[in-house]
């Protein structure tokens, strides 16, 4: 039914009502349908049930210079970043994506920009200096890009855990603080994968063996000649 303020776009028609003039396209308006007014999930688009609220944004279990709280990541992390970003990754993927593919980016771009920056910082004087410019800017743009892919990995992992920006954005800790982003991130999904967490069982006992005697077999033997020895005598 339309409201007051509103006037309805359909002509109404009732089987008393005389022929109505309808004008080409006024059939064709949209139809609002309430049922259909529902909020959608902004990752898949599935619709929500009204009860549903949002999960709310939870902090870090562990804090970003909290390196030392394992120390396995921690080594792993200052010498070999490349390894702990490839299992990191790999965990994050629910795909079963293999830490190859992101090790060896990792290893070539960030450790290689590195180095590749380490060796024209220890050659300077030697090599041009036009040149050292355009190598230095190189490794800067480079190590920028890898902050941009690191943090989309980190992203991914607080939209699995709904967890805030800490502390700030995911791109920023990774250009700023990488070998402590990865291992603040490798601690918080060791802490939160289902395989660590260790079910509880339930023991059950198995009923006891149920066994027959003799004295039962030899009072079943008895019933079953008592019966077959009845004869049915006239009257």
């Amino acid at each position: 039914m339309a409201d007051g303020d509103n006037p309805s776009q359909y002509v109404k028609l009732n089987k008393n009502q005389a022929e109505v003039e309808i004008n080409p396209g006024e059939l064709n308006q949209p139809i609002e349908v309430p049922q259909l007014n529902v909020r959608k999930c902004n990752e898949c688009g599935q619709p929500l049930p009204e009860s549903f609220e949002p999960p709310a944004v939870e902090p870090w279990t562990t804090g970003i210079f909290g390196c030392t709280e394992d120390t396995e990541s921690c080594w792993t992390g200052l010498f070999c970043p490349c390894v702990l970003f490839g299992r990191n990754y790999e965990s994050l993927r629910d795909d079963y994506a293999s830490a190859t593919t992101p090790c060896v980016l990792h290893a070539i771009f960030i450790e290689g920009g590195l180095a590749v920056a380490a060796i024209t910082a220890a050659l300077h004087g030697v090599i041009d200096p036009g040149t050292s410019f355009l190598v230095c800017e190189g490794a800067l743009f480079g190590w920028w890009m890898c902050g941009i892919y690191t943090g989309a990995v980190r992203q991914m992992l607080q939209k699995k855990y709904h967890l805030k920006n800490s502390p700030c954005d995911p791109c920023l800790v990774h250009c700023c603080l990488h070998p402590c982003a990865l291992c603040q991130e490798h601690r918080e999904m060791k802490g939160r994968l289902s395989d660590n967490f260790v079910m509880p069982m339930t023991l059950v006992n198995a009923p006891p063996v149920q066994q027959m005697n003799s004295t039962q077999d030899s009072s079943s033997d008895n019933t079953h000649q008592h019966h077959t020895s009845l004869e049915m005598s006239p009257l």
